[in-house]
């Protein structure tokens, strides 16, 4: 077990995947094509692995991921651990500004629960390659946006058919996280991290979460899930804002005291492209006012994310890790520019509650973002470089 007197987030952080190397890619896919077995396949992904932690020792980081490498999506795979779920293809993808991406989801195939998860063993794996001076980070999407996922148009008839009353699945989805939890909790986790990619959605005006437009793109519109039809809530950004926070506070009902609970917002992240534009101010008192996390991960390397002052609605002691570093594209930021951009931010929160990372991970999808691994090592050195100039602890 990691000692305890290294509590994330810190000052250099990252958000958690890492581009996939050639030859997980070429095991992954014999593995879909039947060419190697679930046991090979599995080899490759520890082997692979354990190089990354490596890497990311040598690269003076303090916290550690898998980088996702046994996921083919951020969020997806996850969901397909549920009990009561299963991955379903789909005729469309999300909408990116550039791209369509692949066109699966997670389907409701029964009742949903959380016994047994997978990633609780993908999380063991990780723990025994720590040691005493890294903590072991587990990703999750948050509750929130399993939620969403399962109220997209394609999948409202069948949400509806297994739950026709929204309470039901939002008791029934909040315990299977709490539950999650517990087990993670019990094989030694002790920082987990929520991927949340629905603030970023509501702040665009050119989706209805807004209340702005009606666009209804794959999984990005709201849902009643209510039987026999399948309202979108497109003119009270409140009562939807309300209603995400209240299913991501809900699952982290009894969560350990010592397990550091963080969430990172994000904007859509699929081969270098993005999804939504938006300032948090919207969203900014829900979000970092009243969501149950002691940090936030939140992506503030282009003018999309808007400015700094949200940041003001940070409440009590919580901390904010500023991603003003791009992971969609290998050009290296220039330092100064970054520090500037850091002391910017104290107008709105002290400098010990801000810590810096990337904006969001280099490979939110097995495909992985348009740059190369040496650009990404580039990119963490450089957020390691400034922590250390910015910050003396």
């Amino acid at each position: 077990m990691p000692t305890q007197t290294l509590r994330p987030p810190f000052r250099a952080d990252v958000v958690g995947s890492y581009l996939r190397p050639v030859e997980l890619h070429q095991a992954r896919k014999d593995a879909a094509q039947g060419r190697i077995s679930a046991a090979q396949l599995k080899s490759v992904e520890d082997k692979t692995i354990t190089e990354l932690v490596r890497k990311q020792k040598q690269a003076g980081l303090r916290v550690i991921t898998d980088g996702e490498f046994r996921r083919s999506w951020w969020h997806l795979d996850f969901m397909w651990g549920l009990n009561g779920v299963h991955k379903q293809q789909l005729t469309q993808g999300y909408r990116f500004a550039d791209m369509e991406t692949r066109a699966e989801t997670a389907q409701i195939s029964g009742q949903i629960s959380g016994e047994n998860h997978p990633f609780v063993e993908h999380f063991r794996f990780l723990l025994s390659l720590a040691g005493d001076d890294t903590v072991p980070r587990m990703t999750l999407p948050a509750p929130a946006q399993t939620f969403k996922e399962f109220c997209r148009p394609d999948n409202s008839t069948t949400t509806n058919a297994y739950y026709p009353d929204q309470q039901v699945l939002i008791r029934d989805l909040t315990a299977a996280y709490q539950n999650v939890i517990r087990e993670l909790y019990a094989a030694g986790c002790r920082n987990l991290q929520l991927d949340d990619c629905t603030w970023g959605m509501m702040v665009d005006a050119r989706y209805n979460n807004s209340g702005i437009a009606e666009d209804k793109q794959p999984g990005h519109s709201g849902c009643d899930c209510h039987p026999g039809q399948h309202t979108v809530i497109s003119d009270d950004l409140k009562a939807l804002t309300e209603l995400l926070l209240s299913i991501n506070n809900a699952a982290l009902v009894g969560a350990p005291e010592d397990m550091v609970l963080t969430t990172h917002v994000c904007r859509g992240n699929y081969r270098s492209t993005w999804a939504a534009s938006g300032g948090y101010q919207a969203v900014a008192e829900p979000l970092l006012g009243r969501e149950n996390v002691s940090a936030y991960y939140l992506e503030f390397d282009t003018e999309r994310a808007g400015d700094f002052s949200p940041l003001a609605y940070t409440s009590g002691d919580k901390k904010v890790v500023l991603g003003l570093i791009s992971s969609k594209n290998g050009e290296l930021e220039d330092k100064q520019t970054i520090i500037n951009r850091i002391h910017e931010a104290t107008r709105y929160l002290p400098l010990e509650r801000l810590c810096l990372s990337t904006q969001c991970g280099f490979a939110s999808t097995e495909e992985g973002n348009i740059l190369t691994e040496a650009q990404q090592w580039a990119k963490i050195a450089l957020v390691t470089e400034i922590a250390r100039e910015v910050w003396s602890d």
